[in-house]
């Protein structure tokens, strides 16, 4: 261990490895870039109160810290899991007395600020909008779910992004050169492998690459030439199993679920199965995957193929019976099923359409010759005059069977579909 601590700092690697100008952040273009507004603000000195979110180890925290040894302000940093009203109270006091009295703002870093419930949002409030705080909020989940809108109202939210692999990649390569910050003066050197598995299984997280990388480093003998040679099977120890960003409470649920369904209505089975692996492997419920392949087989797969809604039904009943991990195999045979069977949205377009003129058409009464026989046939006329359909050649009979009728079924061309379509064209000529 002393040999990592040589060049004088006990802090982690990946501390170590902050990115110390805006140039040195990785993979937040989008926010950083040349011109970009984030850039911008920071450059010019007038930051506003504003709410970082994104995955873990993208830069948010990173960047506030950059931020807070930029400014002139009194740096205040409060982490949201420990800190209760009175540690809040205590901190924006403490800033309207320096902004009133010494003419200093102070910096307010809240750290997983999500898990401020919204009395603790609320207590922020009066010096957020006076302007005595700076408040820089820090959160892996989305703004809309756990701030709430009075707050919303007065930050601006900033959506930083996984780092992507290439990114990654000048990271890690640059920690293994560094010798002031990074390990070069272990003498680290990956096999192309090692390298290959470390970036992959970072997921876009920076932090956790870099702390792969020390552990790798450190726990590496060093050879006869004082090389500490990584391979990868070093590398698969380091960095353990891949952590999958996945939350049933955030936009993680509901980006997931909709790539998913999306996968199976554009027939790519690939895409689908690996969607539902992913949410399984997370630890979503498979009944709530199973309800959204009965959807998809009924709403966009339809009549092209009947038996779709038959495998879906039939995997929901075996995942409620079975859980996981035997539930993955029905859901999969289901999902690859509806995302392979020929699609039509005929079925959903019909009832929507038939809904809208209950809703807004002119109202229709049933025929006579429809209505329930059993009780008033005599006195009031129900059921007489019906056709039994299947009296007739063909059974099948013209018959008025709506008032003012109006075509809401338009079948496809596709799978069964072409032959219910061809079926109902003989039938609508014979009228």
């Amino acid at each position: 261990m002393s040999e990592l601590f040589a060049a004088g700092s006990a802090a982690p690697l990946a501390a170590r490895m902050a990115p110390r100008t805006l140039d040195e952040f990785a993979g937040q273009q989008a926010l950083l870039g040349p011109g970009k507004l984030l850039r911008r603000l920071v450059e010019s000195g007038k930051f506003a109160s504003a709410l970082f979110f994104g995955p873990p180890g993208c830069g948010k925290t990173a960047l506030a810290r950059h931020i807070a040894a930029q400014s002139n302000a009194e740096v205040v940093e409060l982490n949201a899991v420990t800190a209760g009203v009175a540690d809040i109270r205590k901190a924006v006091e403490a800033a309207r007395y320096s902004a009133q009295n010494l003419g200093r703002r102070t910096l307010l870093l809240v750290d997983e600020i999500h898990h401020f419930n919204k009395t603790q949002q609320d207590a922020l409030l009066p010096s957020v909008e006076r302007g005595d705080v700076l408040l820089i909020g820090l959160t892996t989940e989305n703004p809309g779910f756990y701030v709430n809108a009075a707050l919303r109202s007065r930050v601006t939210a900033f959506e930083f992004l996984p780092i992507p692999e290439e990114e990654l990649a000048k990271i890690l390569d640059k920690a293994c050169a560094d010798a002031e910050r990074g390990v070069a003066a272990l003498k680290v050197s990956l096999s192309p492998e090692a390298r290959a598995h470390l970036i992959r299984h970072a997921g876009g997280d920076a932090r956790r690459l870099l702390n792969a990388l020390e552990i790798a480093a450190l726990t590496t003998a060093a050879d006869a030439d004082g090389a500490r040679r990584v391979t990868l099977a070093v590398a698969e120890e380091s960095i353990q199993k891949r952590q999958i960003r996945y939350d049933k409470k955030s936009d993680d649920h509901y980006d997931h679920i909709s790539a998913f369904i999306k996968s199976m209505r554009g027939s790519d089975p690939d895409a689908a199965v690996y969607w539902m692996a992913k949410m399984l492997e997370a630890g979503e419920d498979p009944r709530f995957i199973a309800r959204r392949i009965l959807i998809c087989a009924a709403e966009d797969v339809g009549n092209a193929d009947f038996r779709a809604l038959l495998v879906a039904q039939a995997a929901f009943s075996a995942a409620e019976v079975l859980g996981m991990p035997e539930a993955r195999i029905p859901l999969s045979q289901a999902a690859l099923f509806v995302a392979c069977a020929p699609k039509s949205n005929a079925a959903y377009l019909a009832v929507d359409a038939a809904l809208s003129e209950v809703r807004t058409g002119p109202a229709r009464e049933v025929p006579l010759p429809l209505r329930d026989a059993n009780m008033d046939a005599k006195e009031r006329g129900h059921g007489q005059g019906y056709k039994y359909a299947h009296d007739f050649p063909g059974h099948w009979v013209a018959q008025e069977y709506m008032p003012d009728p109006k075509r809401f079924y338009e079948p496809t061309d596709q799978g069964d579909e072409k032959r219910i379509a061809e079926r109902l064209s003989a039938l609508r000529a014979k009228k």
